[in-house]
């Protein structure tokens, strides 16, 4: 069965850091690009960061986040955990949400997800983890 679980979220003073994790099973998460979402209440979702699938001809993996966490946010894979990963660093009020991550697990499996696709398509979901900032 197809899989996405996060985890990593709680309450955290404004300044403060979290990492929440998404953790894949019934498929091969290298194969896939990670997307990283997240709704407050009363708002629409929003796309906060996403991770490529690796790219054979290229060394590095491509990256994108919305310009409201760019330089806070961090996307990482970690293949021997079958995790994607979001860092989120110095926390504020507006950051507070369910966080969810999401990807093309049946659409796309091509290393250019994050650029032609998020934050508009995904067809995988987890069912997100709570971030409460507040002191």
């Amino acid at each position: 069965q197809v899989q996405l679980v996060e985890s990593g979220g709680g309450l955290v003073q404004p300044g403060g850091s979290l990492r929440l994790s998404c953790l894949a099973s019934g498929f091969d998460l290298d194969n896939f690009a990670v997307g990283w979402f997240r709704r407050a209440p009363g708002k629409k979702r929003e796309g906060v960061g996403c991770i490529n699938a690796p790219d054979p001809s290229s060394p590095e993996t491509n990256t994108q986040f919305s310009d409201s966490v760019k330089g806070r946010f961090t996307v990482t894979r970690d293949s021997a955990k079958k995790t994607g990963n979001l860092q989120i660093s110095n926390l504020k009020p507006a950051d507070a949400a369910v966080y969810c991550c999401g990807g093309p697990v049946s659409s796309y499996s091509g290393p250019y997800y994050c650029q032609m696709f998020w934050p508009h398509e995904a067809d995988q979901w987890g069912q997100g983890t709570q971030v409460t900032v507040s002191s």
